[in-house]
Parts: structure tokens; sequence; C-alpha cells
């Protein structure tokens, strides 16, 4: 399984989303250009020029056509994918940390961190069909809790937000009314930041990392905890197999705490371990950092990760790959 290293961001990687199809990848970083690159052999087909500042996170429609971006330039941006133009910008007093299109992307949600007086919150847009008629108003903001919010995704059939964040509580709102149904156990859940937040294919369950060296699986309906995967560094991305009963985690120090240990002391790999019996089946050792995204492919044949240094390092598996058993 020989990677495929991507160069195309000057500094540290952010957040990578395969399109549903899984022919292109998206890539986010602290540089401000957001990078659309073919999926199989790791092209680089453009970028999306507009942002002013570190790209957080993006989203892209089910028909591949728009793309949501989210920025510390205090925006979040639609783009056409296929040309790289800008369709529109909703307007922040705050960075916009996380976005997620709906299912049938006619709504987003969009987080924003907290700065000077105010706290976090998540905006829920209406995203209009016909670009003419977009328009920047909310239909709905909640308040967010102290601290920043790193994450947050749309439940099944829209009818929920999960969020996820500094205060290490996992939250799932009323989409419609913005009450808040359930706050995940103090006991039972994590004792850091969340980092990062995905859905099962089915979104049945969910995924969350956290700086506490954990990944924890919750029930998405009841927000009970099925499972806890245990790691020696904290954790700053996770990725489901839509295939394969595994989950990928990639972590490592703080940026600060880089240029303080070896690299090759194998802290800086992708661990893949077993969902269900929680055991780790194996590593894939590549970045010369921490690992600050991970994706899988949709056909759950390929996955890729993003690093602190920059690359995104695109991976094909072999086919024993399939037939791991414990």
């Amino acid at each position: 399984m020989r990677p495929i290293l991507m160069k195309g961001h000057e500094r540290p990687l952010t957040f990578l989303k395969y399109n549903r199809d899984g022919d292109l990848l998206f890539s986010c970083a602290k540089d401000h250009n957001p990078t659309v690159w073919f999926a199989d052999n790791g092209e680089r087909l453009g970028t999306y020029r507009g942002h002013n500042g570190a790209v957080w996170c993006c989203d892209v429609s089910r028909d591949s056509t728009r793309l949501i971006t989210g920025s510390a330039d205090q925006t979040a941006k639609l783009w056409n994918v296929q040309t790289g133009q800008q369709l529109f910008t909703f307007n922040f007093d705050s960075p916009a940390r996380s976005v997620d299109f709906s299912v049938g992307d006619k709504l987003a949600v969009i987080t924003t961190d907290p700065f000077m007086e105010l706290t976090s919150a998540l905006h829920v847009k209406r995203i209009a069909r016909d670009i003419s008629d977009q328009t920047a108003e909310s239909l709905l903001v909640l308040k967010g809790p102290q601290g920043r919010i790193n994450r947050a995704l749309w439940g099944p059939l829209n009818k929920t937000i999960i969020s996820g964040g500094e205060d290490a509580i996992i939250r799932i709102w009323d989409s419609e009314t913005g009450k808040l149904l359930k706050e995940s156990d103090k006991e039972s859940g994590h004792k850091k930041t969340i980092t990062s937040l995905v859905r099962s294919v089915d979104g049945s369950h969910f995924l969350t990392g956290s700086l506490d060296k954990s990944a924890k699986l919750w029930d998405t309906r009841t927000l009970t905890l099925i499972k806890t995967y245990v790691t020696e560094r904290p954790v700053n991305a996770v990725a489901m197999s839509p295939l394969l009963d595994h989950v990928v985690i990639g972590g490592g120090q703080d940026a600060s705490a880089v240029t303080t240990t070896d690299h090759r002391a194998g802290k800086f790999e992708a661990k893949f371990f077993d969902k269900i019996l929680q055991e780790e089946i194996g590593g894939v050792k590549g970045h010369f950092g921490p690992i600050n995204a991970l994706a899988f492919n949709p056909d759950g044949k390929s996955f890729s990760s993003g690093g602190e240094d920059g690359y995104v390092r695109l991976h094909h598996f072999d086919p024993d790959y399939f037939n791991i058993k414990i």
C-alpha cells in the first residue's frame, strides 16, 4: 500500500472530505485555499480562492455541485465545485469553525467560535437551489456552551444537530426549536476537548475523538456510549470505514510540542481499530507531525490523511486489508 503524496498546501491541513461518489477529495488547510483533488490518483484539480484566513472545514453537496467552507476570516462561503467560482458569502462576527450540509442540501449548520463577549453559536442557514435566491439570514441561531464548538453535524432526518467541542460534552439539539434534547454523561463521556465527530453511513451511530487520548462510539438517538478506543496520544481526527467494521484514529501532540520529540517515535501514525472488539489492528505511518484530518472514501477501499506537515497522503488498500481477521 504505497501512499500517494499530495503536496498543494503550504500550511497544516485542517480537514478532508470526499464527495459522495468518491471521485473527488476536498482538502482544507491553514493556508487560505481549499483544494480539490482526483481521489484515485491524487492529481490536483484546482483551488477555491477567496478566503482570507485559515479554512477550518468544508462540506460538499450530494450532487457534487456546491462546496461550503468555513474560515477564520469570519465567513462561510458557497462555491461552484466545477468552476471554483464564489457563489455566496455568509458573514459572522467570529471565525466559522464547522460546516455541514443537511440531507437533501437544503440547509447547512455553521458553528462560530467564541470571540470577545460572544459565546460560540450554531447557525442554521437555508441553502437555495438557485443561488440568486440565496439569503444570509439564519433560520435558527443556538447560543452554544462555554468554549469552542469544534464540530456540529445533522442527525437522522435533519431533526437534530449533534455538537461537540472544548467543554468535552456532546449535545443533541432539536433543529427546529433549538431546544437542547440530550447531553452526554460526564462519567462515560470525554474528559477533554472533543476535536472531531463523524457520522456512520446510516446515521445510527457516530464517533468522536478527543484530546483525552480516546475515541468513543455513540448511539445517535439515545446518546448511549457504545464503545471506547484508547490510544496513547491526543486524538485530532477520526474516521469510520463505510465497508468494514474499522475505525481510524489520528493524532499526535499539540503543534507547539512537535519540535521536542522525534517523529520516528511512531507517534504520528493513523491507527486502525476493530470497531466491535475495540482492538488495535494496525497502523499507517508517514506524516512528519500530527495527523489533523482523516477521511474514508465512500467505497471503503481507500482513505486519506492530512497532517501538520502540509501533506495529504492518499492510501489505496491492498487486497489483504479486506481479509484482516482478529
